[in-house]
């Protein structure tokens, strides 16, 4: 199963995107972030076009929104506000892929808070309400069935380690980075035992990021990016990555999203 995650800032802007990275990707599900419509405005039928037949939409008016495309049947699982603040940034389903629905794998599609500018709760709402949300994740994490191969992607908005920013140093105090969003980081992963797929396949010591700012006149140039989007897979599943790809081109099209797609190679064995 070739699966990719992708936060696409406004599926109707950059369908046209997606629909290119589709025929050159060819992924057997898809995961979205940042889709900014409601379902009903959602572009089915060009998803259905692209040969997913089988969606799931967890929108909302504006902005944030998560969606689940499939080749394989989805069983939609139950609804989670890890913050309480009713805001669309979870999509949970049972992905029944090989024949008859043999292999089922439980994927999780996230799009976590980003938490504003200022790394202090008494002053900034917005990173307080992050803080809550890993807070609530993780306590759904320790809740979750150990032996049930499970997958969640998105866009976490934490890059946690010192590789998965451009400067460990200078970004310590910026949000994405601080010591307490990646104290947050760990405890979540350590919740359910959550294994960095992507990491697996690329050495930690190296710098690899999955969003460039739209401030940056030459992204590549500047090449001041965080790792921000990730895939985590349950301990059963240690080890079935056979491919991992940062899609990094894709920041190079005709309005791109600021963050780039992340596509794993599972075998469900």
């Amino acid at each position: 199963m070739r699966l990719l995650t992708w936060n696409i800032n406004s599926v109707r802007l950059r369908i046209d995107l997606l629909e290119r990275l589709v025929r050159e990707q060819r992924p057997d599900v898809v995961c979205l972030q940042e889709i900014k419509c409601m379902a009903d405005q959602f572009p089915i039928d060009a998803v259905r076009a692209l040969g997913f037949k089988h969606v799931l939409v967890n929108g909302q008016k504006g902005y944030h929104g998560v969606a689940t495309l499939s080749r394989f049947p989805l069983e939609l699982l139950p609804s989670a506000d890890f913050n309480g603040t009713g805001d669309a940034r979870y999509l949970g389903c049972i992905v029944k892929a090989g024949r008859s629905g043999s292999k089922r794998l439980a994927l999780h599609n996230v799009y976590a808070p980003a938490g504003g500018d200022i790394a202090d709760v008494t002053v900034n709402p917005k990173f307080a309400q992050k803080l809550r949300f890993y807070g609530g994740m993780t306590d759904w994490s320790s809740s979750l069935a150990l032996p049930e191969p499970s997958v969640l992607v998105g866009d976490l908005n934490i890059a946690p380690s010192e590789h998965d920013v451009w400067s460990h140093k200078q970004l310590l105090s910026v949000v994405s980075h601080t010591p307490i969003e990646v104290e947050h980081f760990a405890r979540f992963v350590a919740a359910h035992g959550w294994h960095d797929a992507v990491r697996a396949s690329i050495p930690a010591d190296h710098k690899l990021f999955t969003w460039w700012s739209y401030r940056s006149a030459d992204w590549r140039a500047n090449n001041r990016g965080r790792r921000l989007d990730h895939v985590l897979t349950s301990p059963s599943l240690v080890g079935a990555a056979r491919k991992v790809d940062v899609t990094t081109g894709t920041r190079d099209w005709e309005r791109p999203s600021d963050h780039v797609p992340v596509s794993i190679d599972l075998e469900l064995g």
